[in-house]
């Protein structure tokens, strides 16, 4: 960027021509990939200043576009990397007119990690073969790829005064807190567990995250916070969601109590602690309608993120707010993927 450049100038969101540096099997269902750049010193969330800590910068639950190579290699020249760059509404629209045959694979994934002194960024992807009998076109190109294969990315540029976007996590006031999520939503679990271990705050956060992955040889490394206890649920032969279902349910049942008491207790000037049961808060989402709802827990003690399969995550939502009283601004839920349905 020209010195004379304000960095008013920078936009938001931008294009990162990356290749592939390393591709790390962690586990029998996920894989790591990490892409490097120069650009990517600018890489993270808006306003964030590198550091030189080797750890990086948190990178909470940070969501990009990735474009994945057509068959051959080659991506269509949507004027991505024009200057000034196209709006996302202009160059998904440029894309959506291409003919069937010159689109490429778009999907949209979480960070893992942030290390913008090594000009790297982590991808975790779910090799997920047995849920749906197949790879789809991201976990199949993650399984094949090699060091120097390229990979656009677009995503936050750190720079930029304009407001970002792409994360989620909104604890507002809320210090006790509770994620859960299926193996779509480990990475983020896991990037915001370590984001919170090293934030200014990091010591006065407590609680739980739930984690059902595929199998027990699926369990990751993740650094929490002193304060978070993580729990993994390995599948094996149980349904989706059996077991994650079953946690939540148990953390709202022990919380309910807790509810009560402190309900019975309030007094003019106590902070918040949830709408209370059966107030009719919760609304029932239409089949059209997106399974993602950002909340806003500003005055609440308790903050629930809830991620991964979309028919699992609306009912842990409506059973949290509906049944146990939390309040709809203390639930954040996004529906990662939705069965029988190809992401994007």
């Amino acid at each position: 960027m020209p010195a004379a450049a304000s960095q008013a100038a920078v936009p938001a969101t931008r294009a990162y021509r990356t290749q592939v540096a390393r591709v790390v099997r962690l586990s029998p269902h996920f894989m790591r990939v990490t892409v490097t750049d120069e650009a990517l010193a600018d890489f993270g969330p808006q306003g964030v200043e590198a550091t030189t800590r080797r750890t990086g910068l948190p990178a909470w639950d940070q969501r990009i576009k990735i474009f994945l190579p057509r068959e051959g290699g080659t991506f269509p020249d949507l004027g991505l990397f024009a200057d000034p760059p196209p709006s996302l509404m202009e160059w998904y629209t440029a894309w959506r007119q291409l003919p069937g045959a010159e689109q490429n694979p778009i999907r949209t994934y979480t960070v893992r990690a942030i290390r913008p002194l090594d000009r790297e960024v982590d991808i975790d992807f779910v090799l997920h073969e047995e849920r749906t009998g197949s790879m789809g076109p991201a976990a199949s190109w993650a399984a094949s790829a090699r060091p120097g294969d390229e990979l656009v990315v677009i995503g936050p540029d750190r720079r930029s005064e304009e407001p970002g976007g792409g994360i989620e996590w909104n604890p507002g006031t809320a210090r006790e807190v509770m994620l859960a999520g299926d193996e779509t939503a480990a990475p983020a679990i896991c990037s915001i567990l370590e984001s919170l271990a090293v934030s200014d705050e990091a010591g006065v956060f407590f609680g739980e995250a739930y984690l059902e992955v595929p199998t027990s040889g699926d369990v990751l490394e993740v650094k929490p916070p002193a304060g978070v206890v993580v729990r993994w649920l390995p599948r094996e032969d149980s349904p989706m969601g059996e077991l994650l279902s079953a946690a939540v349910r148990d953390w709202g049942r022990r919380r309910q109590i807790i509810f009560e008491a402190r309900r019975a207790a309030w007094a003019p000037g106590l902070a918040r602690v949830g709408a209370p049961a059966g107030s009719g808060e919760h609304r029932e989402l239409s089949p059209e309608e997106p399974v993602w709802e950002v909340a806003d827990p500003e005055g609440f003690r308790e903050y629930a993120w809830l991620a991964g399969e979309a028919g699992v995550i609306t009912r842990l939502r409506r059973h949290l707010v509906k049944e146990i009283g939390l309040s709809r601004k203390q639930v954040s839920f996004m529906g990662y993927w939705k069965t029988g349905r190809a992401g994007a």
